[in-house]
């Protein structure tokens, strides 16, 4: 058994000279032959992409057993993106992001058992591939979760290193002779290693899902193998779960943003851009803005050479606290550290709340003007915005307090079934779901649905919307109702301002250098932008937004 303190206290390179239990004395060694340098990234697809967050089991059932599955998936693409620019009835988004569809136990899916084969309860690996296929015909994008900092305890890994010391795998995981005591690192009071056959092993969630040894070339180069089954099958990237977490080196905030860490990740990204260059890889880092972007890595790479794409977690909750608050200074505030603090071509991952997290309808009180408000601002930032599934019609949170209730069944119409399946869902719908579901909105123009269809439509009427550069107009201290800035590209400069309050607002004057201004997307009752060039107002009905091309 290795040592708590060789596991834990070496760094990344010595730690993998002491994994191999064979010993080279007496022998020649033959270095390994040296790798190629990896490409650049070439995924500048994913720069102003709008992605889709779906969780299968929840999504659509096609064989009535009330789980969601991959066959219902495909059924529903064309709602998503039928693939052809000039019709309206789809919702336009460029990207899916599946959580967890590997092998597993559980209904969420991130104890993985396997990771080479697609979970059965939501088909086989070659509907799978039926899936990416249709996809891609259609213009659509797929990341998969790709759960690699602990496996499930079921694993045949662990199952074989858990059996015994001498286990081929036991390197595969982190053990202790004792129990070091450590809790896990964002606070409280629950312990991280586990007994198992008169040792520890680590596992910072909880026992059912061992830490994996990224300390361990092996571990790693078997990381790898797997990133690159899904790559050459077809997968456009991975959204890499619990990524400040690979790496641990102590007790409490060591557990955490280890450089050993961003070392592994960095070998990780190098490895995916040598096998698809265009793929995107996108980070799990709960953290505020400044541990962000250390997670980007080093701009020698162009988009880092590290992770391209994080999620934005502390702009999600600025938006919050700023609907709730009326008050726009907030996200001004926020953006504006984060165009100062992210390395320069950075990508950044906006969102409202994913599957962690209470379900944003509920967390705005139902509120449809807040509703609108944050539609709107998510789907005018700059970077690749994500859409949690339902959160296009208002799904509710669910019953409980459990993460079930975030993931409840879609609703697509008010039958009992919700249009999901015709059997019993796996888990009950939501509250809400006689006007919150696809059906009931699809043809009110005046909808929370095609608000989203529309505004994800202006994002490739008005290019800038998508990639263009941020300038922001909105004072960034005390306070303001209005959130307005400029999304410029070299061709364009586009105009957008949202009013978070619920009266009518003036607002200005503002600096932008403008004659006339066409109109991309416009709530009703809002007039122009009037004034005089370099001191432009703007009029917004309440919880209302203008966005226009400046000429």
């Amino acid at each position: 058994m290795r040592s708590l303190r060789l596991l834990l206290g070496l760094p990344l390179a010595l730690a993998a000279l002491t994994c191999g239990s064979s010993s080279t004395a007496g022998r020649d060694v033959v270095p390994a032959p040296a790798r190629p340098a990896a490409p650049e990234w070439k995924n500048d697809w994913a720069r102003g992409a709008v992605f889709y967050e779906v969780f299968v089991r929840s999504f659509q059932d096609s064989d009535g057993d009330g789980k969601g599955d991959i066959d219902g998936l495909i059924s529903r693409l064309d709602l998503l993106n039928d693939g052809d620019p000039e019709t309206t009835t789809d919702l336009g988004v460029d990207a899916l992001w599946l959580m967890p569809v590997f092998e597993s136990p559980s209904y969420h899916g991130y104890d993985t058992t396997d990771y080479g084969r697609i979970n059965p309860d939501y088909g086989t690996n070659a509907d799978f591939l039926r899936l990416l296929d249709e996809a891609h015909r259609r213009g659509i994008r797929v990341i998969v979760d790709l759960v690699v900092n602990h496996s499930g305890v079921g694993h045949p890994w662990f199952v074989s290193a858990a059996s015994s010391a001498d286990s081929p795998y036991r390197d595969f995981y982190v053990w202790s002779p004792t129990d070091p005591g450590w809790k896990q690192p964002w606070g409280g009071n629950t312990g991280t290693w586990h007994p198992s056959g008169g040792a520890y092993y680590y596992g910072v969630f909880w026992s059912g899902m061992p830490d994996l040894n990224w300390r361990s070339p092996a571990l790693r180069e078997e990381v790898k193998r797997i990133a690159s089954l899904w790559l050459e099958r077809g997968v456009d990237g991975f959204r890499l779960d619990a990524t400040r977490y690979l790496v641990e080196t102590g007790a409490g905030p060591l557990q955490a943003d280890t450089p050993e860490t961003h070392a592994a990740l960095k070998e990780f990204a190098a490895h995916v851009r040598r096998v698809k260059p265009a793929a995107l890889l996108v980070g799990e880092n709960w953290a505020d803005t400044r541990v962000i972007a250390t997670y980007y890595g080093s701009p020698s790479v162009p988009g880092g050479d590290e992770l391209p794409a994080s999620f934005d977690f502390p702009l999600s909750e600025r938006i919050l606290s700023a609907l709730a608050q009326g008050n726009a200074t907030p996200i001004a505030s926020k953006l504006d550290e984060v165009q100062k603090t992210y390395p320069q071509g950075a990508l950044d991952a906006p969102f409202l709340t994913n599957h962690d997290q209470t379900r944003l309808a509920t967390q705005l009180g139902k509120n449809q003007g807040r509703l609108r408000n944050a539609a709107a601002i998510l789907l005018t930032l700059p970077g690749a915005p994500f859409l949690y599934y339902g959160e296009e019609v208002g799904i509710e949170n669910g019953p409980t307090g459990g993460d079930e209730s975030k993931r409840t069944p879609m609703p697509w119409d008010a039958s009992p079934g919700g249009g999901f399946t015709t059997g019993t869902p796996w888990f009950g719908f939501a509250p809400g779901r006689e006007t919150a579901n696809v059906a009931a909105q699809t043809n009110d123009p005046a909808s929370l649905l095609s608000r989203y269809r529309d505004l994800i439509r202006a994002r490739k009427v008005a290019p800038s919307l998508a990639t263009g550069g941020l300038v922001l107009l909105s004072p960034l201290t005390g306070t303001s109702p209005v959130l307005a800035f400029l999304r410029r590209t070299t061709d364009e400069t586009v105009l957008v301002a949202h009013n978070l309050s619920d009266a009518f607002v003036s607002a200005g004057p503002y600096a932008v250098n403008g004659t006339s201004f066409e109109r991309v997307f416009v709530d009703a009752g809002t007039p122009d932008p009037g004034g005089a060039p370099g001191a432009i107002r703007v009029n917004l009905p309440a919880r209302g937004t203008g966005i226009w091309r400046v000429r």
